[in-house]
């Protein structure tokens, strides 16, 4: 089952680094703007976008895959149709232990293959709203 409960939330909100996969370079998209939000909470964050080099003055990486430190959490703004591929590449890493699709994404069956593989699962949720309501 997905991650539903506020001490199950609080928990997967202490981990660190946070990839974020589809990390944009364009301020005002929310895919800039909620992984900033975490930075300037004092997460680390590493961005995945093929299309970028650097975001926020950090490395972006083109893959999940090709990203070279270890993981504990991984935060997904790509339409839900690409979950499943997200999820492949997410369980060919060792270290993750969340994976976090932000509000409107949501893929039951790649849930639950992530959910059996040992990883802890959010749908459709913000991190950011959920980091506000739980942590600040």
């Amino acid at each position: 089952m997905p991650v539903e409960t506020d001490t199950e939330l609080r928990q997967i909100l202490t981990l660190d680094p946070i990839a974020v996969i589809g990390c944009s370079t364009t301020a005002g998209k929310p895919a800039h703007d909620v992984p900033k939000y975490m930075i300037d909470h004092g997460y680390e964050i590493i961005p995945v976008n093929p299309f970028a080099d650097e975001i926020f003055g950090r490395e972006a990486y083109d893959s999940i895959t090709d990203v070279p430190e270890r993981v504990p959490l991984v935060d997904v703004f790509r339409p839900s149709d690409e979950i499943p591929e997200i999820v492949d590449e997410v369980l060919e890493r060792d270290g993750v232990e969340a994976l976090w699709m932000q509000l409107g994404i949501s893929h039951d069956e790649a849930a639950t293959r992530a959910e059996s593989a040992g990883l802890r699962v959010v749908q459709d949720r913000c991190i950011k709203v959920e980091h506000q309501r739980l942590i600040e």
